[in-house]
């Protein structure tokens, strides 16, 4: 059965990415939520009630889930045509002053949890499917006050440049989803609303367009994506200037 798989598919942009999924790929027969809270899924799946989708309630941080996410597979044996890695989640602030397991719990979830299900879904995986992983514009450069956070990014956007050259020989194409800010959970869950000066300045951008806009670029075999002019430049820019100088207005 061929399966589109979306992980911190509860709300913003994850929910836009199962809109998009509906939209843009009509041959897919199965889509699987996964995220924390079952009760969200099970209320965005009921919007949908004329689609199969099936909610798995995985809290990624946690190594147990992918030994459940693992059997699931191995039950299912689904055609996995799709996998967006959307589960992720920052926190603002100095390191020195920042909780140790908030702080590790980034690592756990933007880099170990990515990783994990990743490679348990390309086993699945035939030629002409897709893997979205969703990075940040804080890839492209450290970002202090998001120390850990741009981090992680910067791994995972490594992480996918060097797995698409690994899996274009098989016809399996990987996406590198890099966003600005956007008015999503996320902002509440770094604590950053009224905290980040930065933040308050910036352009945002549209879920339902950075959703829209990627999965088409992977549908016709890109492998990066950078919404908005200004981000655009600032990637071309953390790419001519050293890090120590980009650092000093890239601060949160």
């Amino acid at each position: 059965m061929k399966t589109a798989v979306i992980t911190g598919a509860s709300c913003g942009l994850g929910e836009e990415y199962l809109k998009q999924v509906i939209n843009q790929m009509p041959d897919v027969e199965e889509i699987w939520l996964v995220a924390r809270r079952l009760e969200k899924l099970e209320t965005l799946a009921s919007r949908f009630a004329k689609h199969r989708i099936r909610c798995l309630s995985l809290d990624l941080t946690d190594t147990e889930s992918f030994e459940v996410y693992r059997r699931e597979l191995e039950v299912s044996k689904p055609q996995i045509v799709l996998l967006i890695n959307n589960a992720g989640y920052g926190k603002l602030g100095l390191v020195a002053e920042a909780d140790c397991a908030e702080q590790a719990g980034m690592v756990d979830l933007n880099c170990r949890a990515l990783t994990a299900v990743t490679v348990l879904s390309i086993p699945y995986m035939e030629r002409g499917a897709g893997i979205l992983n969703v990075s940040s514009i804080a890839s492209f450069a450290p970002t202090p006050r998001m120390t850990v956070y741009s981090a992680t990014k910067a791994y995972v956007s490594a992480f996918s440049k060097s797995l698409g050259e690994e899996l274009r020989p098989r016809g399996i194409t990987v996406l590198t989803v890099c966003p600005g800010p956007m008015a999503t959970n996320f902002l509440e869950v770094a604590d950053i609303v009224g905290r980040s000066r930065t933040f308050e300045t910036l352009p945002y951008c549209y879920p339902e367009q950075v959703a829209k806009k990627s999965l088409a670029r992977l549908l016709r075999g890109k492998r990066w994506y950078t919404n908005r002019l200004l981000y655009k430049f600032y990637r071309v820019l953390c790419k001519l200037l050293p890090h120590s100088l980009v650092m000093k207005f890239s601060k949160t």
